[in-house]
């Protein structure tokens, strides 16, 4: 988000813009992104499964859960549309996010993974709606809208947690 200034006489208001909108992208990016997203969702859950913190430790178990359940969605539509993708492959950040979060210990590890987890979400969410809304493979599209909401109730669930 950005913010603008505006100067009036002896006043300042700071206004908030909105966001720029994903840039849209192809059912192919899609796929590799999503598929991207949900690995790396899948091995930060791994690691978090032995929290001592229990909602932390509820939360992993359920990325698992709908992150698997995510994937074989998108590869059912992938299929309907007849669109092939490469295997995903975690980004630059992922991977230093992984190896960040596995080489934390205790309460810092468990604030670290909730503060990579809601911005991991902010960009599902991102990439989600904006397939449902601009995508051109129909099958792919409905799938991303279905998959919006769960992905807005990981946020929900993530700004509950105090860290």
């Amino acid at each position: 988000m950005t913010l603008r200034l505006l100067i009036g006489a002896a006043t300042f208001a700071a206004i908030a813009t909105p966001a720029v909108a994903a840039p849209s992208v192809t059912a192919k990016q899609f796929i590799a992104k999503a598929g991207a997203s949900d690995m790396w969702e899948r091995k930060e859950a791994a690691i978090m499964a032995t929290s001592t913190n229990s909602d932390v430790a509820a939360f992993a178990k359920q990325m698992t859960i709908d992150h698997t359940k995510s994937t074989d969605m998108v590869k059912a539509a992938a299929k309907a549309d007849h669109v092939t993708a490469t295997a995903p492959v975690l980004t630059a950040k992922q991977k230093s996010d992984l190896a960040a979060l596995s080489a934390s210990k205790g309460a810092a590890r468990d604030s670290l993974y909730v503060s990579q987890q809601k911005a991991a979400h902010a960009d599902a969410l991102a990439l989600m709606q904006g397939y449902s809304s601009d995508g051109k493979a129909m099958h792919l599209k409905d799938t991303a809208g279905k998959i919006a909401p769960v992905v807005q109730s990981h946020i929900d669930m993530l700004n509950k947690m105090a860290m």
